[in-house]
């Protein structure tokens, strides 16, 4: 079996899972956010149901937080009383709040060997820790919060091997766009997108979170890393306890499998109107004119991802009439870069810090796009209207590229 597969089976107390074979798992997180946890605290409540775990649901208000309106206020008022009402542990509010898929890794709430949940389709980004993370509906959202279990049609599995040790400035946002641009946003549909092979050690865990969190843009029921030494100190860091590292059987078998040399890539990026319409890029041969530049959102907004932003940008200035966009994806992250001064390279360069929050990423707040403007943006979809009108262009980049384009207002050959 893959790794995929083996937790599953040990989920669903199962010797044996195959691919296509439908299972009842066991779940160790359901995960709501304030757009998706309302429709299931309305489905909850309309069977009758009791949580199953207080400790194992996680409600987080990160999309139109702070409250962009009153519908948002209201939909966070409802998420906050039944959080209350069932004593929910892991409920994350402003102040407390991050972005989701950032947040629970930093607090050790989903760790290797889980089976997660989430009514968020980029759930898929705590594969990164070696689980099994998927998005769905709420109503299974609500299922999942009252029973504890799901039922999944076991998935396929894609094999990546990834070789060699990426260059400087060259991130896990340029080998998931790269991957993305190879297979095309259905390449890997309802699969499991499964990473190992000697160059994972070279990816930080963050590299792996950005890399994992994608997955869903390839079409991918999941992805999942091999967890090493780099996980475990990540996981123990957090206060992860009990978490069980699975490893694919020599055997297991694969639908397809590609390698990717990670020396041979290249800074990418995704163009209009979906991820996997990509260019490296040198393969820019004419400037195109940017108006706002977003750095954070859940693929792109942990202190790694800041740290090359605020090497890019120190000393220098944000072009004129060009609004470059800082989204710390946690407090945390947040307060680091105050107290090791990245805040004040942000701010003297003319960019802008605002509090943790998927804000454009979906077109919600904090930098909605106007008729016909151009965003670079490290978020993780360039739908037609993702992040504002229809007319708007978001081109998907890494952090490095992001910030060099800040400083000349133009996406072109660096």
């Amino acid at each position: 079996m893959t790794m995929t597969q083996k937790i599953l089976a040990a989920h669903s107390s199962l010797e044996r899972v195959t691919p296509g074979q439908l299972i009842e798992a066991r779940l160790d997180m359901v995960l709501g956010n304030d757009i998706t946890a309302p429709v299931a605290i309305d489905e909850f409540e309309r069977a009758g149901l009791s949580v199953f775990s207080k400790d194992k649901i996680a409600l987080v208000m990160d999309h139109f937080t702070p409250n962009k309106d009153i519908k948002a206020a209201q939909q966070c008022k409802q998420v906050r009383e039944f959080a209350d009402k069932h004593k929910i542990v892991n409920f994350f509010d402003v102040g407390e709040m991050g972005i989701e898929h950032a947040l629970l890794p930093e607090k050790g709430l989903v760790k290797a060997g889980d089976c997660i949940i989430g009514a968020d389709s980029h759930t898929c980004t705590y594969g990164a820790l070696g689980a099994f993370s998927t998005g769905v509906g709420s109503t299974d959202m609500a299922a999942g919060m009252g029973t504890g279990k799901a039922w999944f049609k076991v998935p396929a599995a894609l094999k990546i091997n990834l070789t060699g040790k990426p260059n400087k400035n060259i991130s896990g946002k340029d080998l998931i766009l790269h991957i993305i641009g190879k297979i095309g946003v259905d390449g890997a549909l309802y699969k499991s997108m499964e990473f190992m092979g000697d160059g994972v050690s070279a990816l930080s865990m963050d590299d792996r979170l950005c890399v994992a969190n994608m997955a869903i843009e390839a079409g991918a029921k999941n992805g999942i890393f091999t967890v090493d030494e780099k996980t475990i100190k990540f996981m123990n860091e957090a206060g992860a306890k009990n978490y069980t590292i699975f490893e694919a059987d020599k055997d297991a078998e694969y639908e397809s499998e590609i390698t990717v040399d990670l020396s041979q890539l290249k800074h990418t990026v995704s163009f209009p109107h979906l991820p996997d319409n990509t260019k490296t890029i040198d393969e820019i041969t004419t400037p195109i004119k940017i108006d706002q530049v977003v750095i954070g959102s859940c693929t792109n907004g942990r202190y790694e991802d800041m740290l090359v932003a605020a090497a890019v940008l120190k000393g220098n200035k944000v072009a004129k009439g060009l609004r470059c966009i800082i989204i710390p994806a946690t407090q945390k992250v947040y307060l680091d870069c105050v107290t090791n001064g990245l805040a004040e390279i942000f701010i003297k360069a003319g960019a802008i810090i605002t509090t943790p929050t998927c804000g454009p990423c979906l077109g919600g707040h904090s930098g909605v796009l106007a008729q016909d403007e151009r965003a670079v943006a490290t978020t993780n979809r360039n739908f037609v209207g993702r992040m504002g009108h229809t007319s708007s262009e978001v081109y998907l980049a890494s952090p490095y590229i992001a910030a060099k384009v800040a400083l000349t207002a133009n996406l072109e050959r660096f």
